[in-house]
C-alpha cells in the first residue's frame, strides 16, 4: 500500500551523544577525515548503506546501538575530541583574521550561485559551476572569510542517470525531502519558519522557505518554493535544477537574486551576522540581486541612478561561459511582465530594468534581455575564471565598452581552484602528514605556499609508485562494483556478468575522462579512429584502459547520442575489459575516480573550456594531465608534468577535419610519449621518468590549483577593493557620481584631440630616447578635473595597432585659450626596440571610477591632428 502522507521521524540521541547531531549538521564532515571516521565507527554497515551521509546514518541506527555507544568511554572520548576540534575550527582565528589591517577587509561577503556542490548528500549541483561554488564556500570557511552563500533548494536536484539496454541515457528525478538532508529551517524568533516572498503578475505571490546548510564556518541559505501557501505552479518553481521553460527559469532567477537578498537580510536580522558589504554574483543567473539592492536604496530616498552607482561599487560579477549560447537570455516582454506596478519591484521603472539587460551594442539582439550583460552593468568589478577565459570574455563583451580594444575591457581573471581536503585521497594526505606533520599538511592543502609543497621532493620513488598503484587498485574495485550495478539496471542477468571480475587491471595505465557532455567537450573524440583506439587498448606490452563518465542535459539529444555511441563501443566484448562507461557521474564517484587515474584526459574545442577544474583534482592526487591547451591548462602547462594535445585552430578548418587532426595528435601522444614513459623501467625497476612527472605535478601544480589560492585572490584583488568602494559610496557620493556621469556623457561630443606633436624629426629613434609630447585638446563643457589625457605607446603590428600598450598620463600646462584649447605635455620614453608607435587619447576621470573604461567613452586624435606620430626604432 502507498502512504497518503510522508514525514520524517528523527532519532532521539542519548544525552552523551548529542554532539553527534551538531557534527552531522555541519557539512565540514564532508571534508574532515576524523569526523567521517567517527561516524563510520557508529555502525560500519549502515554507514556504507547511507552512502556516507551522517543524517541518514543517525536516522537508521537502532536505539540499542545508541545506548551502547552512550556507555562506551573510548567512543565518547573520540566524540569529545572531534566536537572540540569543530568548535575550534568555527570560532578560532584563521588566515582572514590574521591579515594586516584586518578591519579594512569586508565585514561580510554574500556569494550567490544557482547551484552548490558541497557533498553528494546534498545533491544541488549539475557540474563544474556548482562544484566550483561548493569549493569556494569550503575554502572560504578554511580561511575564515566571512561569507554567506545563497542558492536554491531543488526538490529533485539535477537528475539521476541510468542507461537503457541499448545505451540511451535515461533520467530519474527522486524527490528530496529537506527533513532528510543536512539542512535545518531558518526560524523567526517565535519559532515559525522564516520565509521570503515575491510579487507575481495578477496579484499572485511566490513564497519560499529558507533552509540553512552550515558549511564549516559559512552559512548557506537555500530557498525552497515547495510550501503549502503557494499555488501549484509556484510550488514547482524550485523543482529541478536547470529545468522548465523560459518563464520557469526567469522565476527561479528572480527568486535566487531578489529573494536571495531578502533571505540574507532575514538571516542577518535573526542571527546578528554582519550585513554583507560585497555581493558576489557567480554567473548571470543571480543577477537580479542588484535590482533588489537598488530597490532597497530607492526606498531610502535615493534616485535610481544614484542607487545604481552605490550597488555597483560593492558588486563582483564572475562569468563562467566562453560562448554567448551559454548565457540565459529572456524575451524583453517576458521580463517586463514580471516587473513594475503590478508585479515585483514596483518602485523601479520597468524601462530602467530593461535597459540594464538589453544588448544595445553592434551584433546584439534588441529584443532579448541578457543576464550576463545585466550582471556586468550592475558590477564595478568582473572576472573570468582563467587567463585565457578572461581574454575570451573581454572579446565577447567588448561591445559594452565601445572605443576600447578588447584587452582594455575591464574584466580581469581569477583562475579557479579546487578544495584539496575534499578531493585529495586520504592515502595522499597520510603520505603528506608523514613528511610534513598534520598541521603543516593541513596548511599546505588549505592556505597553500610553495615551501610546503616542496617537501614532496623528499618522498621516495617507491613510496610514490606504491601510492599510485594502491589508488589505481581501489579504482578498479570501485569500477567493477559500479559496472555490475549499471548492467543490472540495464537488465542483464547474473550469468551475463562474469566478465566484470576481469574488467580493468590495477597494473595497466589508466586514463580518466569524466565531465558534462555538451558537444564542445567532445566525449567521443577518442573514437574517431576506432581501430587505432583498439590497438592502444589491447597492446600486448603497453596497454591502456579508459574510464569514462558524464551526463548529457535532459534536453540535449545530441549529447545523449554521444553517450550512446561511447557506451556501445565500451559494450564490445573485445574491449569491454579495457574501456568502461559509468552512469550517474557525481561527487561520490569523482572522489573515487579522480585519484585512481594515471592520466586525466581533456579534449574540448579550444577556447570553449572556461577553466575545467577536474584535471586540477587529478593533479592533487599525482595524476598527469593530457589536455588541449585550454582553460587552466593553457595557463600552467609545462612539459615537466603533462602533455599538450596540439590543436587545429585555423578558422578555415572544417569541424570534422579538425576533429580528425586532433584525434590523430592524441593517438600519437599516447603511442609515442605517454605509454612508453609509464611502462619503461629504470635501474631500480620503477618507471623513474613517470614518477618524476608525478613529483613535479605535486610540487609545481599543487599550490597553484588550490581553491585556497583562488579565494585569497578574490579577497585581495576583488572583495577588498569592492568593500572600500562600497564604504566610499555614501548617498551623497553616489548622487554626485551619478550626476557627474550624466554630465560627462552629455558633454562628451565636445571633447577632441586637435593637435599632437613630438620632438622627433625622423622615422627612427634610439632605445632610451625620451620624446617630449605636446597635445592640444578641447574639453567642451568639461574641465581637466573631469578627464585624463594619456599617451599610449608600445610595439605595433603590420597594421600599426599597438600590441603591448603602456599608458602615461599627461599634465595640463595651460588653457583654456581664446579658442577653448587646453595644452597637455609629458615625456614618452622609448623603452623597447623594433616597430614602435604611440597615440594620445582622452578618458573620463573620477575618483570613484574603478576603471577609465567604465563609461565606455574615449576620444583619440584624427590622423590629421598628429605630427611625427609614427616612430620606428631599430
Amino acid at each position: 500500500m502507498k502512504a497518503i502522507r510522508r514525514f520524517t521521524v528523527r532519532p532521539v540521541l542519548p544525552e552523551p551523544l548529542r554532539p553527534l547531531s551538531d557534527l552531522a549538521r555541519n557539512l565540514r564532515w564532508s571534508w574532515h577525515t576524523e569526523t567521517r571516521d567517527l561516524f563510520q565507527s557508529v555502525d560500519p554497515e549502515r554507514w556504507a548503506a547511507s552512502e556516507g551521509d551522517p543524517v541518514r546514518l543517525l536516522g537508521s541506527v537502532p536505539p540499542a546501538r545508541l545506548a551502547e555507544l552512550a556507555g562506551d568511554r573510548r567512543f565518547l572520548r573520540r566524540l569529545t575530541a572531534v566536537a572540540d576540534d569543530l568548535n575550534d575550527y568555527v570560532t578560532g582565528d584563521r588566515w582572514y583574521q590574521s591579515r594586516p589591517q584586518a578591519a579594512e577587509l569586508p565585514a561580510a561577503v554574500a556569494y550567490f550561485s544557482p547551484e552548490f556542490g558541497i557533498t553528494a548528500a546534498l545533491p544541488q549541483y549539475s557540474g563544474g559551476l556548482g562544484i566550483l561554488a561548493g569549493d569556494h564556500l569550503k575554502s572560504a570557511s578554511d580561511l575564515g572569510v566571512p561569507l554567506i552563500g545563497v542558492g536554491l533548494l531543488y526538490r529533485h536536484g539535477y537528475f539521476r542517470q541510468t542507461l537503457s539496454r541499448d545505451g540511451w541515457q535515461q533520467e530519474h528525478y527522486p524527490v528530496l525531502d529537506p527533513n532528510e538532508l543536512p539542512v535545518v529551517p531558518l526560524k523567526e524568533a517565535d519559532g515559525t519558519p522564516a520565509h521570503v516572498s515575491l510579487a507575481l503578475p495578477g496579484g499572485r505571490v511566490l513564497r519560499a522557505r529558507i533552509w540553512l546548510a552550515q558549511v564549516g564556518r559559512v552559512p548557506l541559505l537555500m530557498l525552497d518554493s515547495d510550501v503549502e501557501d503557494n499555488d501549484f505552479g509556484e510550488r514547482g518553481v524550485t523543482d529541478r535544477l536547470y529545468g522548465g521553460g523560459s518563464e520557469h527559469r526567469l522565476l527561479q532567477e528572480m527568486l535566487l537574486g531578489i529573494g536571495g537578498v531578502r533571505a540574507v537580510r532575514t538571516y542577518c536580522r535573526l542571527t546578528g551576522h554582519a550585513e554583507p558589504e560585497v555581493f558576489h554574483t557567480n554567473e548571470g543567473h543571480a543577477g537580479f540581486l542588484g535590482l533588489e539592492r537598488i530597490a532597497e536604496l530607492c526606498a531610502q530616498g535615493l534616485e535610481f541612478d544614484s542607487a545604481l552607482e552605490a550597488v555597483r561599487a560593492g558588486t563582483v560579477f564572475t562569468t563562467h561561459t566562453p560562448v554567448p549560447a551559454g548565457i540565459d537570455r529572456f524575451d524583453r516582454e517576458l521580463v517586463a511582465h514580471h516587473f513594475g506596478p503590478d508585479a515585483e519591484l514596483p518602485g523601479i521603472g520597468v524601462e530602467h530594468i530593461l535597459r540594464l539587460g538589453m544588448e544595445t551594442y553592434p551584433g546584439g539582439e534588441p529584443n532579448l534581455f541578457n543576464m550576463a550583460v545585466m550582471g556586468l552593468r550592475l558590477a564595478q568589478r568582473a572576472n573570468g575564471v582563467s587567463l585565457l577565459h578572461g581574454n575570451v570574455s573581454r572579446e565577447m563583451f567588448a561591445g559594452l565598452w565601445p572605443g576600447f580594444d578588447a584587452d582594455e575591457v575591464p574584466i580581469t581573471s581569477v583562475t579557479n581552484g579546487v578544495h584539496a581536503p575534499t578531493w585529495v585521497a586520504p592515502e595522499v594526505v597520510r603520505l603528506g602528514a608523514r613528511q610534513l606533520g598534520d598541521r603543516r599538511t593541513e596548511e599546505a592543502l588549505t592556505v597553500g605556499g610553495t615551501e610546503r609543497w616542496d617537501a614532496v621532493a623528499d618522498v621516495g620513488d617507491q613510496e610514490i609508485w606504491d601510492l599510485r598503484r594502491n589508488l589505481r587498485e581501489q579504482l578498479v574495485l570501485e569500477v567493477r562494483e559500479r559496472l555490475r550495478a549499471s548492467w543490472r539496471q540495464r537488465g542483464a542477468g547474473t550469468a551475463e556478468l562474469g566478465w566484470i571480475d576481469q574488467a580493468l587491471d590495477p597494473d595497466v595505465l589508466t586514463i580518466g575522462f569524466a565531465r558534462r557532455v555538451p558537444s564542445y567537450k567532445r566525449l567521443t573524440l577518442m573514437l574517431r579512429d576506432r581501430d587505432r583506439l583498439m590497438d592502444l587498448l589491447l597492446h600486448s606490452e603497453r596497454p591502456v584502459q579508459v574510464v569514462v563518465a558524464g551526463k548529457a542535459h535532459p534536453a540535449d539529444d545530441g549529447g545523449k547520442r554521444l553517450v550512446q555511441e561511447l557506451v556501445r563501443f565500451a559494450d564490445d566484448p573485445r574491449v569491454r575489459h579495457r574501456i568502461v562507461f559509468l552512469p550517474d557521474y557525481g561527487m561520490a564517484m569523482a572522489q573515487k575516480l579522480l585519484p585512481g587515474c594515471d592520466i586525466w584526459l581533456n579534449n574540448p574545442l579550444r577556447p570553449l573550456e572556461a577553466c575545467g577544474t577536474s584535471g586540477m583534482k587529478s593533479a592533487l592526487n599525482g595524476g598527469l594531465n593530457l589536455s588541449v591547451l585550454d582553460g587552466w591548462w593553457d595557463e600552467w602547462f609545462q612539459p615537466d608534468f603533462g602533455w599538450a594535445i596540439p590543436t587545429a585552430d585555423g578558422a578555415a578548418t572544417d569541424p570534422d577535419r579538425r576533429d580528425d587532426i586532433e584525434a590523430a595528435a592524441l593517438y600519437d601522444l599516447l603511442e609515442q610519449r605517454v605509454t612508453p614513459r609509464f611502462y619503461e623501467r629504470g635501474r631500480s625497476g620503477l618507471p623513474d621518468r613517470w614518477i618524476e612527472m608525478v613529483r613535479q605535478t605535486l610540487t609545481l601544480l599543487g599550490p597553484k590549483v588550490l581553491a585556497g589560492r583562488m579565494v585569497r585572490e578574490y579577497v585581495e584583488r576583488l572583495y577588498t577593493p569592492a568593500a572600500h568602494a562600497h564604504r566610499s559610496m555614501t548617498p551623497d557620493a553616489a548622487a554626485g557620481l551619478a550626476a557627474w556621469k550624466v554630465r560627462a556623457r552629455a558633454a562628451w561630443h565636445g571633447v577632441s584631440v586637435d593637435h599632437v606633436e613630438a620632438a622627433v624629426s625622423t622615422a627612427t629613434a634610439e632605445l632610451g630616447t625620451t620624446l617630449a609630447l605636446r597635445v592640444r585638446v578641447r574639453l567642451g563643457d568639461l574641465t581637466p578635473d573631469d578627464v585624463e589625457v594619456q599617451a599610449v605607446s608600445g610595439r605595433v603590428d603590420s597594421e600599426d595597432r599597438i600590441t603591448d600598450a603602456t599608458t602615461v598620463p599627461l599634465k595640463p600646462t595651460g588653457g583654456p585659450d581664446l579658442e577653448g584649447h587646453w595644452t597637455y605635455e609629458g615625456p614618452l620614453s622609448l623603452d623597447r626596440t623594433g616597430p614602435y608607435g604611440y597615440t594620445v587619447r582622452i578618458l573620463p576621470a573620477h575618483r570613484l571610477l574603478a576603471s577609465g573604461a567604465e563609461l565606455g567613452l574615449v576620444t583619440a586624435p584624427s590622423q590629421g591632428a598628429v605630427e611625427g606620430a609614427g616612430v620606428l626604432m631599430r
